[in-house]
């Protein structure tokens, strides 16, 4: 076990391959549908939760895990000899989970306050969260130190970039997550917007009346950003759209410089707002 405890949520929609390979501790979310609660990838899975919520009347409720979730993670690592412990979470502009963390952590030092606790506000979603974590897992698993890890990762909070589309909004608007970008419920049904988050808020940075021409208004917004010669780690995160995802990849990488990529698919939680058939990508620009 590295000697700093990397904690995060399901949200991060981390693929689980890397969950294990950097021994990343996660809390699921819940999803309430009707008098049934589910726990995000614990007890409802990607494909049966999508293959259901395509078809689905009314849209379930989320809800983030207590303190005593976070306390119980705490505690477990703290039990296995962890002496210090990172905690990456989705912006507390769109969740209760980074102050339900803040309390567990208070809690804990009560009783171990010896323990060190970083709870971080990721201002971001999905793999924007998700690639914190995996940068401070590897980092941990390197020996470096408890500052320097937390350095790392507030160092990425400004530069972590999300751009996705789907073929509606109504997931967003019903499950109250749209923020700024509420204006495009007036459009066409067919125009396809660019989701991304500012501050901590999801906003609208353009829209185009096909995927194709959304996905290179990604490609040309990623070059704007980080430049000809800029180079990124980006992840393609999708919501039942792995095609979809393919095909963005392909146009990024034909023109971009990408040190590291992966394709994840949201977890069931996130799909909750944006529906199936989202695709888009969550990268940072690399300087060393």
């Amino acid at each position: 076990m590295p000697k700093i405890g990397i904690v995060t949520d399901s949200v991060a929609s981390l693929p689980n391959e890397i969950i294990q390979e950097l021994d990343i501790h996660w809390v699921p979310y819940y999803i309430h549908r009707g008098q049934e609660v589910w726990r995000d990838l614990v007890s409802i899975d990607r494909a049966t939760f999508y293959n259901w919520i395509a078809t689905a009347t009314e849209i379930p409720k989320t809800a983030n895990p207590s303190s005593a979730d976070y306390e119980a993670i705490y505690q477990e690592l703290a039990e296995a000899g962890t002496q210090e412990i990172i905690s990456i979470h989705i912006t507390s502009k769109s969740s209760g989970a980074y102050q339900a963390a803040l309390i567990a952590k208070n809690t804990i030092l009560e009783r171990l306050p010896d323990l060190k606790i970083e709870v971080i506000d990721s201002l971001n979603v999905s793999m924007c969260q998700g690639w914190m974590v995996i940068e401070a897992a590897r980092a941990a698993l390197r020996d470096v130190s408890y500052e320097n890890v937390i350095q790392k990762v507030k160092a990425m909070i400004p530069i972590s970039q999300m751009l996705q589309t789907a073929d509606t909004l109504k997931y967003l608007y019903m499950g109250g997550r749209i923020g700024k970008a509420e204006h495009l419920m007036g459009s066409f049904l067919n125009i396809k917007p660019i989701i991304s988050m500012r501050e901590g808020v999801i906003v609208s940075l353009g829209q185009a009346r096909s995927r194709n021409k959304v996905y290179k208004m990604m490609v040309d917004k990623i070059e704007a950003a980080i430049g000809s010669d800029g180079r990124i780690k980006i992840a393609y995160v999708h919501a039942a759209a792995q095609d979809e995802v393919e095909k963005l990849k392909e146009l990024v990488e034909a023109r971009l410089n990408v040190v590291e990529s992966l394709i994840t698919e949201l977890s069931p939680a996130l799909g909750v707002h944006t529906g199936p058939g989202t695709a888009g990508v969550c990268y940072f620009p690399v300087f060393e």
